[in-house]
């Protein structure tokens, strides 16, 4: 499988998210998700992408893009993710260890500061088009995207 490194314009992102602080869970990162879920069946919301980012050191936030008219709803929040250029990659876990894929993707990005194509690069985040623990096709089409300021 080849894996590269591209700088591309991501599109604004309406989503409902939930954030949280702590210790690193993937059962908590699955429970958080299955929340957001269950408010959107309740709004009877249509959905799209669904996005993990960690906005800071023990701060994790889970978003899925909602389309119509939605409510910020307890602790689910609607909100906008802002369209931009953003560096990104492709990948599946199963064949591209993700450690592998982020140091690449880091180094790539200290070379395009160096090459003057990007001026700064900003927070990482986790793009899947569906539910990744039980779509695989989800799964196997990871997604990273890190904001970037050219």
């Amino acid at each position: 499988m080849a894996v590269d490194f591209a700088i591309k314009r991501s599109p604004a992102y309406r989503v409902a998210r939930v954030r949280w602080k702590g210790p690193w869970s993937d059962a908590k990162v699955r429970q958080k998700f299955g929340q957001v879920v269950a408010w959107a069946r309740r709004q009877k919301i249509r959905t799209g992408k669904w996005i993990f980012r960690e906005p800071g050191e023990g701060v994790y936030e889970v978003a899925i893009e909602v389309r119509g008219r939605a409510r910020s709803d307890g602790s689910v929040r609607v909100r906008t993710y802002a369209a931009g250029s953003v560096a990104s990659v492709v990948f599946d876990p199963d064949v591209v260890s993700p450690r592998v894929v982020y140091h690449g993707l880091n180094d790539w990005l200290r070379w395009q500061k160096k090459d003057h194509t990007i001026r700064s690069a900003g927070m990482y985040r986790e793009v899947y088009s569906d539910d990744p623990w039980k779509d695989a096709k989800a799964y196997h089409h990871t997604e990273v995207q890190v904001a970037v300021r050219r």
